[in-house]
């Protein structure tokens, strides 16, 4: 599948504003297992992006927004990620629940969330995993009651990218008591910091904890904080999905392209690339990272077109075991170095992080039966 041809005035002038705002302090800092890298810096660039009209690109302009085209958009992250530019913080609101917002959300809703997210002036983090419904998300107990002109929440979360930190969590909860599987449940939006919200860090094998579990013990959002009806909170869910494992993953792909960089950089200083079967593996990571690209785009047209395609089931399967693989890599350049955690830690921080790739988000196995059943038809 062809590129879309993107406005190349947009891509000069991306180019040209990187070049003048960012610094040596900001490149390259963040991504997989490193969330925690220079946070308070990369928080002020993604305010500073905002004020500068470089996120959410494709939204309409009354938010904040372009109207920008796939293709520019596109342009943008190509140009962004050749800048060496910082990972992003506010990608959830961005890349998930913002699009969500649009879907589904009122006019109030809109007026209410989206400037903000646009502005870099609130993060959020996303409410769906718990200990007894990680991949199986339609076991979720986490309950929402109404009472008066509020939703009260009670339940927990786990694996909460970013839960730390953020000011929202859009949670998926059970509102219809007795209800079983994808039945009876909402999709609210919840305020962070507020009794009732208790975050404890979950510290990885990275050693670092961007990840996190969440006790909700009474906590409360207001009546008008639900995306779509009562009930129909497994609908809204799915699109979430549909922005996570399509159109968000064009801005994952920045982290991905400048890991492979390092490993090929590594793979030349060391005389790894030499080594006819790592080379010729250096050469399959970059062409399955080219057709991830473009899996991506073909996954945001479905999701213009108003129904996700098939492309969005197998995104997730795909970047995940593609990313442990890269990991894999990075090991075997690095040699016996990469056996003491003294010598390219980034590397070695790949390989760690990226054993977790095939469990969060939907493991794999859930992923392969719900391509098996949902989009091949084949029985249980």
């Amino acid at each position: 599948m062809a590129s879309p041809t993107a406005d190349e005035g947009l891509r000069q002038e991306a180019r040209a504003w990187l070049a003048a705002n960012l610094t040596h302090d900001l490149r390259g800092l963040g991504g997989p297992g490193r969330e925690d890298e220079g946070f308070e810096l990369r928080r002020d660039w993604e305010r500073r992006l905002g004020a500068a009209g470089w996120t959410c690109l494709g939204w309409p302009k009354e938010y904040g927004g372009r109207d920008a085209p796939l293709a520019d958009q596109v342009a943008f992250h190509e140009e962004y990620a050749r800048a060496d530019a910082p990972a992003r913080v506010g990608h959830i609101g961005e890349g998930l629940i913002g699009p969500t917002i649009l879907e589904f959300g009122t006019d109030e809703q809109k007026e209410r969330f989206l400037p903000p997210i646009q502005r870099g002036e609130e993060l959020w983090c996303q409410g769906y995993s718990e200990p007894e419904a990680g991949s199986d998300l339609a076991g979720v107990r986490t309950r929402a009651e109404l009472s008066g002109d509020e939703w009260v929440i009670t339940g927990q979360k786990v694996w909460t990218s970013l839960a730390h930190v953020a000011d929202w969590c859009f949670a998926l909860c059970r509102t219809e008591p007795g209800s079983q599987r994808h039945r009876g449940l909402s999709y609210l939006l919840v305020p962070m910091r507020q009794p009732g919200v208790e975050v404890r860090p979950i510290v990885q094998l990275t050693g670092s904890s961007e990840f996190n579990e969440v006790f909700f013990d009474g906590a409360r959002t207001a009546a008008g904080n639900i995306l779509g009806e009562p009930g129909d909170g497994w609908r809204v869910a799915m699109a979430t999905l549909g922005y996570e494992r399509g159109a968000s993953t064009l801005g994952q792909q920045i982290g991905f392209r400048r890991e492979l960089d390092r490993v090929i950089a590594v793979a030349r200083r060391t005389g790894a690339a030499d080594d006819p079967i790592l080379r010729d593996r250096l050469v399959q990571s970059w062409i399955e990272l080219e057709i991830m690209r473009l899996n991506a785009l073909r996954t945001m047209r479905s999701l213009g077109a108003g129904e996700p395609g098939p492309e969005v089931s197998i995104a997730k399967l795909y970047w995940s075991q593609w990313h442990q693989r890269l990991g894999e890599l990075a090991q075997a350049v690095l040699g016996r170095a990469g056996l003491v955690y003294e010598g390219d830690e980034d590397l070695q921080r790949l390989y760690l992080f990226s054993r977790a790739d095939t469990i969060y988000a939907g493991s794999s196995e859930i992923q392969r039966t719900i391509i098996a059943e949902r989009t091949l038809g084949l029985p249980r």
